[in-house]
């Protein structure tokens, strides 16, 4: 992506962005964007901050890990949002509360600390940085409320409607989205199956009852 490009497409999707100093084009401000593949470890959790991600095309799926290898995804940056734990961790200036990686090819681009620090001077930029918090906290209480009040069952009912009739997912994954092991995912989908509400494949799912899920899950 020349510089022309990826300037007009930062700025299309961040517009607070046109407002800072020294703009992203500028020579001073050291950026370019750059492409990595799907499933490329962005940042680790407890390790520390190098920069604030900008995402211009693909996503970054942001999750917390157990020392038991389990994973509970928190959210995902798109094109035109922000990353709560990279802004937390460079607010506090400690490390990383959380892991990212892409889900899809994604270019980006990585503001260094001190352009971060003196972009957030620009009331714009800081407004949209101090509006994430509202909102990924929003997020946050829901998946709380999620893992705290609804029973698992509920959950993945839910987590399969919305897809069509056929899901191309691993038990692994649906596990990894909601912060469990496969072992569980896999006896509550074979539930499902007893119940006929599913019909299992390899790595695929075809929905037979959906209304039965929507109840559940409702």
């Amino acid at each position: 992506m020349s510089g022309l490009d990826w300037t007009a497409q930062l700025v299309h999707l961040y517009p607070s962005l046109a407002q800072v100093q020294p703009q992203p084009a500028a020579p001073e401000s050291g950026l370019a964007s750059f492409e990595v593949p799907a499933q490329t470890v962005l940042f680790s959790e407890n390790a520390p901050c190098q920069g604030f991600p900008l995402v211009l095309q693909g996503e970054i799926k942001v999750s917390r890990n157990s020392d038991d290898g389990r994973s509970l995804e928190l959210y995902r940056v798109v094109p035109g949002e922000l990353c709560l734990v990279s802004s937390a961790s460079l607010f506090r200036a400690q490390p990383l509360s959380a892991c990212g990686i892409t889900t899809k090819p994604s270019t980006l681009m990585l503001i260094g600390v001190a352009l971060f620090k003196r972009w957030l001077e620009t009331p714009a930029f800081r407004n949209d940085v101090l509006g994430l918090f509202a909102d990924r906290m929003a997020d946050l209480t829901a998946l709380v409320d999620a893992v705290a009040f609804q029973k698992l069952d509920r959950r993945l009912a839910a987590a399969l409607l919305g897809h069509g009739q056929q899901l191309r997912i691993t038990h692994q994954s649906l596990a990894d989205e909601l912060g469990t092991v496969r072992e569980i995912v896999t006896r509550l989908l074979r539930r499902f199956e007893r119940e006929g509400w599913v019909s299992l494949g390899r790595e695929q799912i075809q929905i037979i009852n959906g209304a039965a899920l929507r109840a559940l899950a409702g």
